[in-house]
């Protein structure tokens, strides 16, 4: 065995906190003794043979490996380029290794005015290390993540960080780095809710739909939280939506609420990226948007903290939104996820302009074909595939990637004829690491286009989401939980509400 001693640099050449993986000759994971170490366990066996292992180094890490070559990974976050080292260890000596790291460069502004954060992590969860704040703060400086929303939650009966909870800062918060305690309202029925930074009150018990328990009725529905919720001028976004794209005509357990709040004007952002299929989720998600309503993409891992092998590393699904200067405000930063300034990303880094509006902006134009200019960048740790340029859910135009595929700098047109929304998506059709996700993939929130003064709608989608709320109505009334027929009443009279929003459209529509 030798001594590897590791060292990780900022650009001014100082020691900077950073994720670290060490594999050793015979083919093993090490790190430091006093380190938790972590395995990703939802690796794509087809790119890999073995989970990938790391550590969180503070910016010196001290590692026992076997003699022979290391081979060394470090990784900040996403505005870094992730470096590669191999060193040589001899037996009984010990070897150094020094490795700076290097920001990705944009031709205009800076990518330290975007604050990325992770809007859905949860600090402590029945895992096999105890978490602390100070702990987690540390560790999302390792991830350059700027703000941690650690959603309080139930597991089973209990609730492990109950005690954490308050509608202010975490004390463990930095200038740069916060920490903020909110809540997943869980439910088996119609989906889990992410509740960020409520003024008030924990929601108790803060999940329904269990059966078994005190709590198996289907009531309260999400939007009666999201009613609750923003009483608590908390935002309220649907995490994790969709491993497939729902079929209402055929799936028989299709029992999320998402459409039904959304044309209620109950949800603030839905997590496009995150403990799900990121494809799956944007098929629904466009075809809502098509519908006219504006919907912020938000991302979060899921991450749960305290496990020794999790999906992925903190902020590995994340979303930035602007910010101008330091110390990072809060309140100024979930009004730009609130008003749809943001972009979510497991890796690739975007910027987007059309018709010289930003990201969550709105174009009015005149009646008739109207050619919008238009600036899309990238920069990527990884080679991306895909670079597109979405208008009202189909590929309005393909942008090329040269080089190696990591970053671009585009200008062009395209054309809009009638009301409706253009983003832009980066992604890959298979695993890249060190992205540990499913595939690498970003996108950012629409820009939305009025066109004559005409309402964004698609009769088609909305007799998709009509088809869906019919499935969770009959649904809904064969259900036997119900503590009351009031509580089932409600829910039926909320979703004929819903229901009307769909079929309004699809007559106004028709009627052209």
């Amino acid at each position: 065995m030798g001594e590897l001693k590791i060292t990780v640099l900022d650009a001014a050449g100082h020691p900077t906190p950073a994720r670290v993986s060490v594999t050793g000759a015979d083919g093993r994971a090490y790190a430091p003794e006093n380190s938790w170490i972590r395995a990703d366990d939802s690796f794509d066996r087809s790119e890999r043979q073995f989970e990938a292992h790391y550590f969180l180094s503070s910016g010196r890490a001290d590692v026992v490996v076997p003699s022979g070559t290391v081979e060394i990974d470090v990784m900040k976050g996403f505005e870094y380029k992730w470096e590669r080292l191999r060193v040589p260890v001899e037996p009984q000596k010990t070897a150094e290794a020094t490795t700076r790291l290097h920001r990705l460069g944009w031709t205009t502004d800076d990518p330290a005015q975007w604050v990325s954060a992770d809007l859905h992590v949860h600090m402590n969860y029945g895992g096999s290390y105890r978490n602390t704040p100070e702990d987690l703060v540390e560790q999302a400086q390792a991830e350059n993540l700027g703000i941690v929303f650690n959603l309080i939650v139930n597991k089973e009966g209990r609730i492990p960080d109950i005690a954490y909870f308050s509608t202010r800062l975490d004390p463990a918060s930095t200038p740069t780095t916060l920490l903020s305690q909110g809540q997943e309202f869980h439910t088996s029925y119609w989906g889990h809710l992410g509740l960020l930074h409520p003024d008030h009150n924990f929601l108790i018990p803060g999940y329904a739909g269990y059966p078994g328990t005190v709590a198996e009725s289907l009531y309260p529905t999400n939007a009666a939280v999201a009613d609750m919720s923003h009483a608590q001028d908390a935002l309220v976004g649907y995490v994790h939506p969709f491993d497939t794209v729902p079929d209402p005509s055929r799936d028989k357990s299709l029992t999320s609420e998402l459409p039904v709040d959304v044309a209620l004007g109950k949800v603030d952002y839905i997590e496009v990226l995150g403990f799900s299929d990121h494809k799956s989720t944007a098929a629904v998600w466009y075809r809502l948007l098509n519908c006219g309503f504006h919907l912020p993409t938000g991302a979060g891992t899921d991450a749960m903290m305290n496990f020794a092998s999790l999906r992925g590393p903190l902020g590995l699904n994340r979303v930035y939104a602007p910010l101008s200067g330091l110390p990072i405000q809060l309140s100024a930063w979930l009004d730009n996820l609130r008003n749809g300034r943001t972009f979510a990303t497991n890796g690739p880094l975007l910027r987007f302009r059309l018709a010289d509006r930003e990201i969550g902006g709105e174009v009015n134009l005149p009646v008739g074909s109207n050619r919008l200019n238009f600036s899309a960048s990238l920069r990527s740790i990884v080679p991306i595939g895909h670079f597109e340029i979405i208008c009202n859910g189909r590929v309005a135009q393909e942008l090329t990637l040269a080089g190696d595929q990591t970053s671009a700098d585009l200008h062009g047109e395209v054309s809009v004829e009638k009301s409706g929304w253009c983003l832009l998506r980066a992604w890959n059709e298979k695993a890249e690491y060190p992205i540990l996700d499913q595939y690498p993939y970003a996108t950012t929130s629409p820009i939305y286009i009025t066109v004559g003064g005409e309402a964004t709608a698609s009769a088609d989608d909305a007799r998709y989401f009509l088809a869906w709320i019919d499935r969770l109505k009959q649904a809904a009334i064969a259900n036997h939980d119900w503590n009351t027929d009031a509580e089932k009443e409600r829910v039926a009279n909320l979703l004929s509400d819903a229901a009307k929003v769909f079929q309004i459209q699809i007559r106004a529509v028709e009627a052209k």
